[in-house]
């Protein structure tokens, strides 16, 4: 029997089980996820729709060509600082522009007011839940015992950690995969699994090339090594992936065959649901799980990485949110969904993150239903347009969350979207930031160790160089 007709056998004998065994069985039952984040209130935006006067089109736009994109990339050195680039574009050209990159002719959009109205329009189809803090607490026990170990072992005896990106990198993977395929992987152990740097090595080669193949013309594939590359990692991101699921799906045959009534899976049963119901056929899970694992690492590991550095940076800041988490929760006591209700600076500290250091420093959108009218500008549909997070979100340095004199537009930081395209990962990926911090600040105080570091795309954008930081026993 062929691997594929296994898979699907297995599958068969879970979907033909009957209403009981493993769970609700086929049917209107969906797992429990992420309620939609309600849309931003109390925002007066001029309605965009046809008017008497004559809108603009995208031909009267300004822009740099594919020539002028080029010299700005490779020439002036913006290759690995794109976010950058968008911001020096937003300068000579305003809020909206056209830029050519590779196959994709776009509409950037680099104001929190025109923002609102492109995503005011969006159709209705797109292209976490409080049930995971249990096992969130679990990887997150792995991360401090991590650090304590790598701190002790510090060279120069300080307390150190090197490299807490990597770490971070590795607690996200195990993370979402203790959620998403409700297996421990033993990531934060000594001995990281094979398998595990595979996965981080393709991811990085993937990230690092996507801007490069997009934007070469197709008949350097046949030239250039770029593209081999860069299908490599993504075949190696998806063979991890669907050697995770295949996982599960054996498990799972086994204890129906058994007849066992329940599944305890550390993550609530996400991949459990997927695979003993008619939800998704087995392809279209295998796509869906390797999105979500790819999806589910670097927003958290980022984004804890920058807010760690910032806080060891900004003793007040640092001292003003250990004072909070503490007078929640005492000593080391592991809050819960209900404590992080009364510590709105801990949001506020990664909300002020997110929007200084942007995980994507912009989001795709294709106009797939209607025509969108942006300021004087008229889009028909089939349009990409591409909101600029740097051009729009980057303000001061340092971490100031708090009042800060203004209110702030609500689109002028968007960082896990909005309305029906909106991350369906956020609950998930704000408990994980929520909890590290907490705790962390619970059991350390952060100090720099190394000059200030400069942030650099690759696709993402990511520390320019490692993050070291001190990590001092607090009494």
């Amino acid at each position: 029997m062929t691997l594929r007709r296994a898979r699907l056998a297995a599958v068969n004998v879970l979907r033909s089980r009957p209403p009981g065994l493993l769970g609700p069985g086929p049917g209107p039952h969906r797992p429990p996820g992420p309620p939609g984040p309600p849309g931003p209130r109390h925002v007066h935006v001029e309605a965009a729709g046809p008017t008497k006067t004559r809108r603009r089109t995208i031909d009267d736009l300004p822009g740099p060509s594919t020539a002028q994109t080029a010299y700005w990339l490779f020439i002036r050195g913006y290759a690995d600082r794109s976010h950058a680039m968008q911001t020096e574009h937003r300068r000579l050209y305003g809020p909206i522009w056209r830029s050519q990159f590779g196959p994709f002719d776009m509409v950037n959009v680099a104001s929190a007011e025109l923002i609102a109205q492109v995503v005011r329009q969006e159709g209705r189809y797109p292209a976490a839940s409080n049930a995971y803090a249990g096992v969130i607490h679990q990887v997150v026990g792995d991360l401090i015992g991590r650090v304590e170990l790598l701190r002790q072992r510090s060279p120069e005896g300080d307390g150190t950690v090197s490299n807490l990106q990597d770490e971070l990198y590795k607690f996200g993977f195990e993370g979402i995969s203790a959620i998403l395929f409700e297996t421990r992987l033993g990531c934060l152990s000594e001995e990281v699994p094979r398998e595990t740097l595979r996965f981080i090595a393709a991811v990085n080669t993937m990230l690092t090339l996507s801007e490069t193949v997009i934007f070469l013309p197709r008949w350097t594939r046949r030239v250039l090594p770029f593209w081999g590359r860069f299908v490599q990692a993504w075949d190696d991101i998806s063979d991890v992936a669907n050697a995770l699921v295949d996982r599960k799906l054996r498990d799972l045959a086994e204890r129906a065959e058994r007849g066992e009534e329940e599944v305890g899976g550390a993550g609530g049963g996400y991949l459990t649901h997927l695979l003993s119901s008619d939800t998704l056929p087995l392809g279209e899970i295998y796509t869906s799980a390797t999105e979500l694992l790819l999806g589910g690492v670097d927003t958290t590991s980022n984004t804890l990485s920058w807010a760690l550095y910032q806080l060891s940076r900004d003793a007040r800041v640092q001292d003003r949110l250990h004072r909070e988490v503490v007078s929640v929760c005492p000593g080391h006591q592991e809050p819960s969904v209900d404590h992080l209700t009364r510590m709105p600076y801990l949001k506020a500290v990664v909300k002020e993150t997110l929007r200084m250091y942007p995980v994507v420093p912009g989001n795709g959108r294709l106009a797939v239903e209607n025509d969108v009218y942006v300021g004087d500008y008229w889009f028909p549909k089939g349009r990409w347009l591409r909101d600029r997070a740097p051009g729009v979100s980057r303000g001061p340095r340092g971490l100031a969350p708090g009042p800060c004199g203004h209110a702030p537009h609500p689109y002028s930081s968007i960082p896990f979207g909005v309305g029906v395209r909106a991350c369906l990962g956020k609950r998930v990926a704000e408990l994980e930031m929520f909890f590290t911090l907490s705790r962390l600040m619970q059991h350390y105080e952060v100090l720099p160790k190394d000059p200030d570091d400069v942030p650099k795309t690759r696709t993402l954008m990511i520390p320019g160089k490692p993050i070291d930081l001190r990590f001092l026993p607090r009494a």
